[in-house]
């Protein structure tokens, strides 16, 4: 219980260190008054003070430390003299050491309860020192690695099962994939790559370690494990098989398998892949949110160009819109916000999808199963007796399928799908590889679209520069004077997690079909002669739109050339 007195000195060296005027402390005394909330507390949600300066004001007050943990480099011998269990428990860091001295961190030095467990289980004198508490969350999982406690209950309870328990036979790894511990671990590491809004969890068995990585913002990051997660990783992967619907006794096979979860209010659908290895199964976990809020076209990037010429598109009654990209460029993504775009009432809307990755209201949805001969050329093949307005067909990846989609466009249907190439024109020479006629592709072909993600620069912390000369060069498709440019670069701070980026968006190309466009196909032009016509007809490479919001500060020069190619810069001057 922190004292009246305590409370008027901590309002007093707020006011010394001049975050708090006389008058904001009275009105917030006279609050803590009919309330009984800690002034600190109080403080902070009143928009008084921040929480950061609650704590330097503390700490100055009990003549302690305020540190930034993420500015440390903390050695290993001194995380080694506490267990992760009461760093985990209490909430708490250490920081460093010396002469029978161990230096902890933590965001209520008042509790003195904490203080007192801590020098009763270390048997060493406690000093305090102050911390934010996401600061301390985070050197706990930097310096410990993720669901350390949990390792170490399972490291205590292996080696008292040590005599009867081999890893080695499925029944024994069944046994402890369904050990609590386990499942709590398996637990924490979904529900860490959900807080990062991860796309992906891979967890990659090595020669002499167990690697768990996350893909955010399209790049992977390694997150911490704790040292001894090797002697589990058979139970940790069987644990993921198991709910996945998986055979955990069959390692030596590729295996698929999904798996439905709540965190919160909201569901998601995990989408788990496994394949051999020698040092054991890598398991790559596909993150998929069920929330189809942030499924519009306004929110997918588009520039109002774009955004109108797209909507043109889908309107037509029949024809087919390929949208071309490699694998996680946001195809279907774009395709889903074209499906609730006109999705109504009046119209059927059928998708042949493998997997379904998101639930639409209104929207009949099939899933493929090649295993049991349900392909998605078979699928095709019965789905006109539905009586379709629009189809959905989840990806081109045959011949076959490109063919009864090109005939269905041909009948009367609206048809979206996704294929891959490196831009919107090498569709046509990739659909004619698939021995398409060119007359076929002429007469159904209403729209092409190609797109890659870039990461959107951290509003907090991106900083104006200058490029070199021949970056600039490189980018700028309009050759717009560099004097009258703003750009932008990355730096990092903490909301972004020191990467630069927070987030994504969509640059783009279409390509509007046009009469001597179709009689080009049908003449089997080269993919550069076709884009050639297309930019006469006013398409712009995707290095233009990226350009464009390399202009608006929406992202960096860096993030745009990963993700383009050089050429299009000339084949544009040659194209206007």
């Amino acid at each position: 219980m922190i004292s009246r007195n305590e409370n008027m000195k901590l309002g007093r060296i707020l006011v010394e260190m001049r975050l708090l005027d006389p008058d904001e402390l009275e009105r917030a005394l006279v609050e803590h008054h009919k309330s009984g909330e800690r002034l600190g507390s109080l403080l902070v949600k009143m928009a008084l003070v921040t929480e950061e300066q609650l704590l330097r004001a503390i700490a100055r007050q009990i003549g302690a430390r305020f540190v930034r943990i993420n500015e440390m480099d903390i050695a290993p011998d001194v995380i080694a003299r506490m267990p992760a269990r009461l760093a985990t428990h209490f909430q708490v860091l250490p920081v460093g050491a010396g002469d029978g001295v161990l230096e902890v961190a933590l965001s209520d030095p008042h509790n003195i309860h904490v203080l007192d467990d801590l020098r009763l289980n270390l048997k060493i004198e406690i000093e305090p020192v102050v911390a934010l508490p996401k600061d301390i969350a985070d050197g706990i999982k930097k310096y410990y690695g993720i669901g350390a406690d949990t390792m170490q209950e399972m490291v205590d309870d292996s080696q008292e099962q040590a005599v009867s328990l081999d890893l080695s036979k499925v029944e024994d790894i069944e046994t402890m994939a369904a050990d609590a511990s386990i499942v709590r671990f398996v637990n924490q590491i979904i529900k860490e790559a959900v807080a990062d809004n991860a796309t992906d969890i891979h967890v990659e068995p090595m020669e002499d370690d167990l690697r768990i990585r996350y893909r955010i913002d399209g790049v992977l990051y390694e997150s911490p494990v704790p040292p001894n997660i090797k002697r589990f990783q058979s139970a940790i992967i069987s644990r993921i098989k198991i709910m996945s619907d998986m055979d955990i006794a069959e390692r030596r096979l590729p295996q698929d398998g999904k798996i439905k979860i709540k965190i919160g209010p909201r569901d998601f659908d995990l989408r788990v892949s496994t394949v051999p290895t020698p040092t054991g199964e890598s398991v790559s976990v596909r993150i998929l949110t069920r929330d189809e809020a942030f499924i519009n076209l306004e929110r997918l990037g588009f520039d109002e160009h774009h955004l109108g010429l797209f909507r043109s598109m889908i309107q037509r009654p029949h024809g087919i819109i390929l949208v071309s990209g490699p694998t996680g460029s946001g195809k279907s993504t774009t395709l889903y916000a074209a499906l609730r775009e006109i999705n109504t009432t009046e119209r059927k809307l059928i998708t042949v999808e493998d997997p379904i990755e998101y639930r639409m209201r209104g929207v009949t949805q099939i899933q493929i199963t090649p295993s049991i001969g349900l392909t998605f050329a078979r699928c095709l093949r019965s789905i006109l007796r539905q009586d379709p307005d629009i189809l959905l067909v989840g990806e081109i990846r045959d011949g076959e399928t490109a063919q009864i989609a090109i005939q269905e466009a041909l009948t009367g249907h609206l048809v979206f799908s996704t294929i891959h190439t490196n831009d919107a024109c090498g569709v046509v020479t990739r659909l004619i590889d698939m021995d398409i006629e060119p007359f076929l592709i002429s007469s159904s072909l209403e729209g092409l679209i190609a797109q890659r993600l870039v990461r959107l620069l951290c509003a907090e912390c991106k900083v104006q520069f200058d490029p070199p000369a021949e970056l600039l060069r490189r980018v700028n498709v309009t050759n717009e004077l560099a004097a009258a440019l703003k750009i932008f670069r990355h730096r990092g701070c903490e909301l972004c997690r020191y990467t630069g980026y927070r987030g994504r968006t969509a640059v783009y190309e279409m390509a509007r079909i046009s009469e001597t466009f179709r009689r080009m196909v049908v003449d089997r032009a080269t993919a550069g002669d076709l884009k050639q016509e297309a930019m006469r007809r006013g398409m712009k490479p995707i290095r233009h739109d990226g350009w464009n919001k390399i202009k608006r500060g929406i992202t960096s020069i860096e993030e745009v050339l990963n993700v383009t190619m050089d050429d299009e810069t000339a084949m544009l001057g040659q194209g206007e």
